[in-house]
Protein backbone atom coordinates (compact mmCIF):
# COMPACT_ATOMS: atom_id res chain seq x y z
CA UNK A 1 0.00 0.00 0.00
CA UNK A 2 1.41 3.39 -0.90
CA UNK A 3 2.14 5.77 1.66
CA UNK A 4 -0.06 8.94 1.97
CA UNK A 5 2.08 12.34 2.57
CA UNK A 6 1.85 13.87 5.81
CA UNK A 7 -0.10 17.44 5.75
CA UNK A 8 3.58 19.57 6.60
CA UNK A 9 5.04 18.13 3.36
CA UNK A 10 2.58 19.61 1.28
CA UNK A 11 5.12 23.07 0.48
CA UNK A 12 7.85 20.31 -0.35
CA UNK A 13 5.80 18.42 -2.89
CA UNK A 14 4.33 22.14 -4.16
CA UNK A 15 8.49 22.98 -4.96
CA UNK A 16 9.03 19.75 -6.54
CA UNK A 17 5.92 20.60 -8.88
CA UNK A 18 7.12 23.93 -9.60
CA UNK A 19 10.46 22.84 -10.25
CA UNK A 20 9.31 20.25 -12.79
CA UNK A 21 7.49 23.08 -14.90
CA UNK A 22 10.74 24.93 -15.21
CA UNK A 23 12.45 21.55 -16.36
CA UNK A 24 9.26 20.56 -18.84
CA UNK A 25 9.50 24.36 -20.20
CA UNK A 26 12.90 24.49 -21.57
CA UNK A 27 12.22 21.36 -22.91
CA UNK A 28 9.48 22.62 -24.82
CA UNK A 29 11.43 25.35 -26.01
CA UNK A 30 13.95 23.22 -27.18
CA UNK A 31 10.87 21.17 -28.96
CA UNK A 32 11.35 17.95 -27.01
CA UNK A 33 7.93 17.79 -26.23
CA UNK A 34 8.18 13.43 -25.39
CA UNK A 35 10.42 14.34 -23.24
CA UNK A 36 8.73 17.24 -21.38
CA UNK A 37 5.75 14.48 -21.18
CA UNK A 38 7.80 12.15 -19.65
CA UNK A 39 9.67 14.75 -17.16
CA UNK A 40 5.61 15.47 -16.21
CA UNK A 41 4.86 11.97 -15.18
CA UNK A 42 8.04 11.12 -13.15
CA UNK A 43 6.76 11.12 -9.89
CA UNK A 44 2.90 11.48 -10.77
CA UNK A 45 1.05 11.23 -8.92
CA UNK A 46 2.38 12.80 -5.67
CA UNK A 47 1.04 10.40 -2.65
CA UNK A 48 -0.90 12.97 -1.36
CA UNK A 49 -4.57 13.76 -0.78
CA UNK A 50 -3.96 16.84 -1.08
CA UNK A 51 -5.97 18.78 -4.05
CA UNK A 52 -3.79 21.62 -4.47
CA UNK A 53 -0.96 19.14 -4.99
CA UNK A 54 -2.55 17.24 -7.75
CA UNK A 55 -4.23 20.54 -9.48
CA UNK A 56 -0.51 22.14 -9.70
CA UNK A 57 0.83 18.63 -10.72
CA UNK A 58 -2.15 17.93 -13.45
CA UNK A 59 -1.33 22.05 -14.96
CA UNK A 60 2.24 21.00 -15.38
CA UNK A 61 1.46 17.42 -17.43
CA UNK A 62 -1.57 19.41 -19.03
CA UNK A 63 1.17 21.47 -20.50
CA UNK A 64 2.97 18.55 -21.77
CA UNK A 65 0.16 17.05 -22.81
CA UNK A 66 -1.31 19.63 -25.24
CA UNK A 67 2.36 20.13 -26.55
CA UNK A 68 2.37 16.78 -28.05
CA UNK A 69 1.90 17.50 -32.08
CA UNK A 70 2.79 13.94 -33.49
CA UNK A 71 0.63 11.37 -31.55
CA UNK A 72 1.88 8.24 -33.34
CA UNK A 73 5.34 8.93 -32.60
CA UNK A 74 5.15 9.64 -29.08
CA UNK A 75 4.52 5.74 -28.37
CA UNK A 76 7.49 4.98 -30.05
CA UNK A 77 9.66 7.15 -27.67
CA UNK A 78 7.12 6.70 -24.19
CA UNK A 79 8.32 4.26 -22.28
CA UNK A 80 5.52 1.31 -20.92
CA UNK A 81 6.07 2.46 -17.72
CA UNK A 82 4.26 5.59 -17.97
CA UNK A 83 0.89 3.98 -19.89
CA UNK A 84 -1.05 3.82 -16.77
CA UNK A 85 0.27 7.21 -15.27
CA UNK A 86 -1.06 8.94 -18.94
CA UNK A 87 -4.36 6.82 -18.98
CA UNK A 88 -5.23 8.69 -15.97
CA UNK A 89 -4.14 12.06 -16.42
CA UNK A 90 -6.42 11.59 -19.96
CA UNK A 91 -9.41 10.86 -17.57
CA UNK A 92 -8.45 13.99 -15.94
CA UNK A 93 -8.51 16.13 -19.00
CA UNK A 94 -11.44 14.51 -20.03
CA UNK A 95 -12.82 15.44 -17.42
CA UNK A 96 -12.31 18.98 -17.76
CA UNK A 97 -15.23 19.61 -20.71
CA UNK A 98 -12.43 21.93 -22.32
CA UNK A 99 -13.07 21.01 -26.05
CA UNK A 100 -9.03 21.49 -27.19
CA UNK A 101 -8.24 19.58 -23.98
CA UNK A 102 -10.90 16.80 -24.36
CA UNK A 103 -10.05 16.41 -28.20
CA UNK A 104 -6.26 16.48 -27.29
CA UNK A 105 -6.56 13.64 -24.85
CA UNK A 106 -9.17 11.83 -27.10
CA UNK A 107 -6.44 11.61 -29.73
CA UNK A 108 -3.57 10.13 -27.46
CA UNK A 109 -6.30 7.72 -25.75
CA UNK A 110 -7.21 5.90 -28.56
CA UNK A 111 -3.44 5.33 -29.42
CA UNK A 112 -2.00 4.59 -26.12
CA UNK A 113 -5.53 1.93 -25.93
CA UNK A 114 -4.11 0.30 -29.14
CA UNK A 115 -0.82 0.71 -28.16
CA UNK A 116 -1.15 -0.85 -24.51
CA UNK A 117 -4.70 -2.34 -24.67
CA UNK A 118 -7.64 -2.79 -22.52
CA UNK A 119 -5.65 -3.48 -19.55
CA UNK A 120 -4.70 -0.18 -19.32
CA UNK A 121 -7.88 1.26 -19.21
CA UNK A 122 -8.94 -1.10 -16.43
CA UNK A 123 -6.11 -0.42 -14.21
CA UNK A 124 -6.38 3.28 -14.20
CA UNK A 125 -10.62 2.95 -13.30
CA UNK A 126 -9.75 0.31 -10.96
CA UNK A 127 -7.22 2.19 -8.77
CA UNK A 128 -8.92 4.26 -6.40
CA UNK A 129 -5.69 4.93 -4.15
CA UNK A 130 -3.45 6.53 -6.52
CA UNK A 131 -5.97 9.18 -7.92
CA UNK A 132 -4.82 12.35 -10.16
Amino acid sequence: MAEIVEADNYEGIITRIEHKSRKIESLLKQYKPVEALKTALEGSPPKTKDERCKSANWIVVHRAIMAIKDVDSLFSALDPEYYDILMKYLYRGLSTGDRPTCDQCLRIHEKLTEKAGLGCILRCLADTLNTV
